[in-house]
């Protein structure tokens, strides 16, 4: 096994990207079913197609096309248009997403992390970085998360495993090839453990995923944080208001640290690609679970982000510059 010091890994030479990002070109207007508001986009100067990097506040509003499952995709139109897809799930929830449609035959599929949403900024603009590249990006909310109907669910890693099989079906059966699956915090997570049990995708992107979930938990929610859930078998998780934001059971704790990274990782198989990217000053997830995921994955590349927090924060452009040049590659192969 390769010590730490001798892992394929690279770093960011960026840096910040504020100052790219302060070399701006104005006005650019990205091709959509709806024009983009009336606004100036700053932009990264790296040698890929013009990428606007929005905040959520600032993004464009279209008109979106509802799509339902079994909709015939037409690959002679390569107008990029965004699409609101219902996907049911094996549990008969329907999963929302936002099709981010090039016309092309390949699709990458893009997942959230924990509580959040397809509308996160960083699926957004990974999403706008492909779509830019002619690449069709698919985001979609799990179940019980944003849009698509269910609870939420505190643990759940092997069941979003199981979403995101829903999705991947539902676009085979539209005669698209899934190019990548992409994940970020937990969700990276969920795209390795889909890796490890479906074996039929070939290239992974684990930004920023946890290795070892027995880590984390009393850091969110305290030291008494077992006795409480032993006591009464949940715990209500508040947030600054006082409300309940939402409830973590006994059982739902005990899936998630019944969840073995390590044990599912060893079982992706070496026609399986995978990149992971992690910022060094990530504050939720140290980038040592990268390191780790790069001792056990056997085709596994690292790309450690110098200065990138766990939301790649002041790096949104450097992290769409690895993220693309990775899916070029395999698809400059033909593969």
């Amino acid at each position: 096994m390769e010590s730490a010091s001798e892992l394929p890994i690279s770093f960011g030479e960026w840096g910040d990207d504020t100052s790219y990002m302060e070399q701006l070109v104005n006005n650019y207007h990205l091709v959509s079913s709806t024009p983009l508001i009336n606004e100036k986009y700053l932009l990264s100067t790296f040698p890929i197609p013009r990428v606007p990097f929005l905040s959520r506040k600032h993004r464009a509003r279209s008109n979106l096309r509802m799509s339902q499952p079994g909709s015939t995709h037409d690959a002679q139109k390569p107008v990029i248009q965004q699409q609101k897809v219902i996907i049911p799930n094996n549990h008969g929830e329907k999963l929302m997403g936002l099709l981010h449609e090039t016309g092309s035959e390949e699709i990458v599929i893009l997942c959230h992390g924990f509580r959040s949403t397809k509308e996160n900024n960083i699926m957004f603009n990974l999403a706008v970085a492909l779509e830019n590249e002619g690449i069709s990006a698919f985001c979609f909310d799990f179940a019980g998360n944003g849009e698509s109907e269910g609870s939420f669910q505190y643990g759940g890693y092997w069941r979003e495993a199981d979403d995101l099989h829903a999705v991947i079906q539902h676009f085979r059966r539209e005669k698209r090839v899934i190019h990548a699956i992409l994940g970020h915090s937990k969700g990276g997570g969920v795209v390795l453990l889909y890796a490890s049990k479906y074996h039929d995708v070939h290239m992974v992107l684990n930004v920023s995923g946890r290795y070892n979930l027995k880590i984390g938990i009393e850091e969110r929610f305290g030291k008494d944080f077992f006795e409480r859930i032993k006591k009464d078998g949940y715990v209500d998780v508040k947030n600054k208001t006082g409300s309940v934001d939402y409830r973590v059971t006994e059982e739902s704790l005990m899936d998630r640290l019944n969840t073995d990274m390590h044990e599912a990782c060893l079982k992706i198989e070496k026609d399986c690609r995978v990149l992971t990217i992690h910022g060094s000053a990530d504050e939720i997830i140290p980038v040592e679970d990268a390191i780790e995921f790069a001792k056990i994955i056997p085709n596994h590349k690292l790309h450690i982000i110098e200065g990138a927090d766990h939301g790649y924060s002041s790096h949104q452009a450097e992290l769409a510059k690895v993220v693309l040049n990775f899916v070029r590659t395999a698809l400059q192969e033909g593969k």
